[in-house]
């Protein structure tokens, strides 16, 4: 009898034991499950990012507005005319396939597949979208002028120092060979920016970071006289003057069609 009273008491004990571990397991589920249900209860403005932030630029030197899509949805409103860009517009991140229309016609004019590499490479089509961060997707012809092509660019939004401003530059004239890039008459900011590459970038070594891709510098804000000039022979290409204003940040390109500055913020 002693044993069998003993055997029931173990029992007993392993049951209550294994009751206390389900209603642990049972807490544990239902404290999970209301996390889960709170990201829904959360206002939308509160809750983390969870999309890539892009503006879209018409870089391409015909005389027509294009919409951009990401895989089959249409991302842009309204066609976004030559030289202009869109505000930043929340979008896809990750692997991407980015898309541009002319026109009011639905076939591609060109397609390109953004994030398809487990790694971060120094080459453009590799690299897609970051969730939470800020992009730049030009809509470009190729250096030989034959076919059309997309580019992208991570943009770094933070503030520059006090009375400066932040200025990028990038080389999209197709057919134009490296270029030097020089304000006030003299001082240098980039040199030998070849097509389709921001001044100043690193593609490896130390630094090479998502930033070093189409770096800003910073520049003293105020009238400023830029000139661009082909590497070789310092002949001049563009010379123009633009009023940078102390915490804005910019993006100068040259392509066919001229230069053209762009405001991020």
């Amino acid at each position: 009898m002693a044993v069998q009273g003993s055997n029931r008491l173990l029992n007993y004990l392993l049951i209550y034991k294994l009751s206390i571990m389900a209603r642990i397991y049972l807490l544990i589920f239902l404290f999970v499950a209301c996390k889960k249900t709170d990201y829904l209860d959360i206002d939308s403005s509160d809750r983390p990012s969870l999309v890539a932030h892009i503006s879209f630029v018409n870089a391409r030197p015909q005389n027509v507005g294009i919409q951009f899509w990401t895989y089959t949805t249409q991302v842009t409103k309204t066609a976004v005319l030559p030289n202009t860009k869109t505000d930043y517009i929340d979008t896809q991140f990750g692997d991407v396939q980015i898309n541009f229309t002319e026109g009011t016609s639905t076939s591609y004019k060109a397609s390109r597949q953004f994030g398809n590499s487990a790694a971060f490479t120094s080459t453009g089509g590799p690299n897609g979208p970051i969730a939470t961060y800020y992009h730049t997707v030009f809509a470009i012809r190729n250096n030989a002028g034959t076919a059309d092509s997309l580019i992208l660019f991570y943009d770094d939004l933070s503030a520059p120092p006090a009375g400066k401003a932040k200025v990028r530059f990038v080389h999209l004239s197709s057919g134009v060979s490296a270029v030097d890039v020089s304000v006030n008459g003299g001082t240098s900011l980039f040199t030998n920016v070849g097509y389709g590459q921001a001044g100043g970038e690193v593609l490896s070594g130390e630094g090479y970071n998502v930033w070093s891709l189409g770096p800003f510098v910073n520049v003293d804000a105020g009238e400023v006289s830029f000139s661009v000039t082909k590497s070789a022979d310092h002949s001049g290409l563009s010379v123009f003057d633009y009023e940078l204003v102390a915490g804005k940040i910019y993006t100068v390109y040259i392509n066919e069609t001229g230069a053209t500055v762009l405001t991020h913020n």
